[in-house]
């Protein structure tokens, strides 16, 4: 096999770009991109694309299948809005969910859920139901709903959420349909540096595959959608303008004179002319882009950053949460690892009766409950304070999602600085995301 071309932007992690040539060794393919704002990922690394001739992987496009970004311009003024801004984000926190669940009984319907209810693949038709009950919803994690500044005088409204767990399950159901097993059974937990998981685009399976992510996409669009539109009426404003596209997907396109399936995790198509939507971090403003006619375009198959990029992993920023034993002393903050508790109780032979580790209340006991079990980098106080600092209206957020946690996005886009154009940028004033600590595993 001849050798194939990789195309890397950026400081970029070893380990990162070694999972890319892996992936694209795997299927053979065309050639391998990563961008400036590429990480490490699961088995496919974030930031990067690579197109298979005749291969599509449910492991690359991932399992937040369509997440992307929907950015609109509003008719409302700038100017206009910051006196009210604390009470709109009040209510945009009150009204959309974050993380798990829909904490509102608003009534969702769109013409998406038919299609899923007569899916073409269909397993998916017995996954409407949770479908429904979580079209609209953002999710956790590093999905938001912000409000910017534009520099054109206007609001912006911009979004960053995906499939939801519509897209999970769809994506963990493949996953263990290629291993074997049935649509329903869990996915193969495999190591982060594992091989790309390939199906041929030709096949049964492979064709089921491309039907059901296109479902799961349309269902990622029509979420975003509903949020924009849930954002609107709280302002009581209209569109103007609107980008909207993917991130985590797989589409049929030519590049380097062959026909492949492009199969991009965690970064923008960008395409001469193509607009896209750029989220920065919760204190920086993010980016309208296009892509620009140039001979890098087709080398990092017209692919673009999605994002600033990590430069630190959600438990070095926040910590680590789990169960931890807490003295239940009234105004005392004794805690233990619970595995340490047991531990402990074990040796002294106390099983089954009142035991403590707490050296200030030694007749005591202690209770088991969630906690930080390990202290991250950030202070997400500080952070909180920085940003009332700067005018911003934060609601939820927690420190893995802090702006120490990220590179800096203008850095990233000077990497792609020949490929693509930025257009407007938009200065956050008001971020929503889920709270600290909220358990959402259908976050990409």
């Amino acid at each position: 096999m001849s050798e194939i071309p990789i195309t890397v932007r950026g400081d970029v992690d070893d380990r990162a770009v070694a999972q890319l040539e892996r992936c694209a060794r795997a299927g053979d393919a065309v050639a391998g991109a990563l961008c400036a704002d590429g990480h490490v990922g699961y088995s496919q690394p974030i930031g990067g694309a690579v197109a298979y001739p005749d291969h599509i992987s449910p492991s690359g496009v991932g399992y937040d299948i369509g997440c992307g970004n929907k950015a609109v311009r509003t008719d409302v003024r700038t100017d206009d809005l910051c006196a009210d801004l604390p009470r709109v984000m009040d209510e945009v926190f009150d009204r959309i969910s974050f993380g798990m669940g829909r904490k509102n009984d608003e009534p969702v319907d769109h013409p998406v859920l038919d299609a899923i209810a007569d899916a073409d693949f269909a397993p998916q038709r017995s996954l409407v139901s949770g479908a429904r009950k979580q079209l609209g919803t953002v999710g956790a994690g590093n999905h938001y709903v912000d409000l910017f500044a534009g520099d054109d005088g206007f609001a912006w409204v911009g979004v960053h959420f995906g499939s939801r767990g519509f897209g999970h399950k769809t994506a963990s159901g493949f996953l263990a349909l290629a291993a074997g097993g049935r649509f329903t059974d869990r996915a193969p937990d495999g190591e982060m540096d594992a091989d790309p998981v390939l199906l041929r685009a030709d096949s049964e399976l492979g064709a089921s595959y491309v039907a059901a992510m296109e479902l799961a996409g349309a269902y990622a669009y029509a979420g975003r959608d509903v949020v924009v539109d849930k954002v609107l009426e709280i302002l009581g404003a209209t569109a103007t303008y609107e980008v909207h596209n993917h991130h985590n997907f797989a589409w049929r396109e030519r590049h380097l004179g062959v026909d492949a399936w492009v199969v991009r995790k965690g970064c923008t198509p960008a395409f001469p002319g193509q607009e896209g939507f750029v989220g920065a971090t919760m204190g920086e403003p993010s980016v309208i882009l296009r892509g620009r006619e140039a001979p890098g375009t087709d080398a990092l198959l017209a692919s673009t950053v999605h994002g600033a990029g990590r430069v630190m992993s959600r438990t070095q920023a926040a910590g680590r949460i789990g169960t931890r034993m807490e003295c239940t002393a009234r105004d005392c903050d004794f805690w233990v690892p619970a595995r340490e508790f047991r531990e402990a109780r074990e040796r002294a032979g106390a099983a089954n009766g009142r035991f403590t580790l707490c050296p200030r209340h030694p007749d005591g006991k202690m209770a088991k409950r969630r906690g930080r079990i390990r202290e991250g980098a950030i202070d997400f106080a500080a952070v909180r304070a920085e940003l009332r600092g700067t005018g911003v209206e934060l609601r939820g957020g927690a420190a893995d999602e802090a702006p120490a946690a990220y590179k800096r996005l203008d850095a990233v886009l000077a990497a792609h600085a020949d490929t693509v154009e930025v257009l407007h940028r938009l200065t956050p004033i008001g971020v929503a995301m889920a709270p600290a600590d909220t358990v959402d595993p259908y976050k990409d």
